[in-house]
């Protein structure tokens, strides 16, 4: 039994396919599948279902795979011994990041983690809060940065900034006419929402204490998973959206016009790095976290006076 032959039976589990995770492990599809087969005969059982369409794991293998993915992730603290004793940091960072956090911070910070860690490889994929999540306890992902909390007992989240979220709203919104706004002003049939699947959508529902989805107007239903299409949207079709405030950032002055912001309480949302409970790439994360709160506002870093909205 090998560390080679786990990560190719790990890869075969997460993928379901033997032609993908060879790809994945950057090796050819024989190789892949005559090393899985040495493990099998090795353990005297199978850990595949080859016949089903995509591949299953076998009772037996299932319960090898996760004594497996424990294996490979013990195996995983010799070489962070090594990183931790190294001055500069190295190696790999898979990130998965929400659409909605993504334009908001990526583009800020990534210039000057890459010239900081120059040995570091970061890997980002925009992916949504369930995915992130799954990929989190597959071990496909180092980390996450997305809102929270999330409840998952297998996962350890570290808090990095509070978000306010404002209105924006076109003239012939109610919200225009004022100057500060509360939950209790939005009518729901003016409010562009993200789509569902995304965490903001539940957000903003939980602000306007409603849970009846919008379709913005009576003879249209408009389905998007981003936050800048929502601002067009406003803008050329009048009604009104919810934003987070990162998103005020780059706004002209005649865009900043639209905006409102709530009174205190103000709803807000906790967004955090996530991970594993047993990840091990700790320093690279303190990094990432040390990067974002020097781009982050100051205003942005406290809970302070702020309701944190639920997902």
């Amino acid at each position: 039994m090998t560390i080679t032959q786990l990560e190719y039976v790990i890869a075969v589990d997460t993928y379901r396919s033997f032609v993908t995770a060879a790809n994945k492990c950057f090796v050819t599809q024989p190789t892949l599948s005559m090393q899985i087969q040495k493990l099998e005969d090795t353990l005297g059982v199978k850990l595949f279902d080859r016949s089903h369409q995509p591949v299953i794991p076998t009772e037996i293998g299932e319960e090898i795979i996760a004594q497996a993915r424990i294996l490979l992730a013990e195996s995983e603290k010799i070489k962070e011994i090594i990183s931790d004793r190294q001055k500069e940091l190295s190696g790999e960072l898979k990130v998965g990041i929400i659409p909605t956090v993504s334009p908001y911070i990526l583009p800020k910070i990534l210039n000057g983690f890459i010239q900081k860690y120059p040995q570091v490889k970061l890997i980002v994929w925009e992916q949504t809060t369930e995915m992130i999540i799954q990929q989190l306890k597959l071990g496909m992902l180092d980390c996450g940065i997305l809102s929270t909390p999330l409840h998952e007992a297998s996962l350890t989240e570290i808090p990095v900034f509070y978000e306010n979220f404002v209105a924006y709203a076109s003239k012939n919104s109610k919200l225009y006419k004022k100057k500060t706004i509360s939950p209790d002003d939005i009518d729901m049939e003016e409010i562009w929402v993200l789509n569902e699947g995304h965490c903001m959508r539940e957000q903003v529902l939980n602000i306007c204490q409603r849970r009846k989805a919008t379709k913005g107007y009576q003879h249209f239903e408009y389905n998007t998973g981003s936050v800048e299409t929502l601002k067009r949207m406003v803008e050329m079709n009048n009604g009104a959206t919810i934003l987070p405030e990162l998103a005020l950032a780059e706004m002209s002055d005649k865009q900043r016009d639209r905006v409102r912001y709530f009174k205190t309480p103000e709803p807000a949302r906790e967004v955090s790095i996530v991970i594993h409970r047993n990840f091990l790439k700790r320093r690279m994360i303190e990094a990432l976290k040390t990067e974002i709160l020097d781009f982050v506002p100051k205003r942005l870093r406290t809970r302070k006076k702020k309701e944190i909205m639920e997902i």
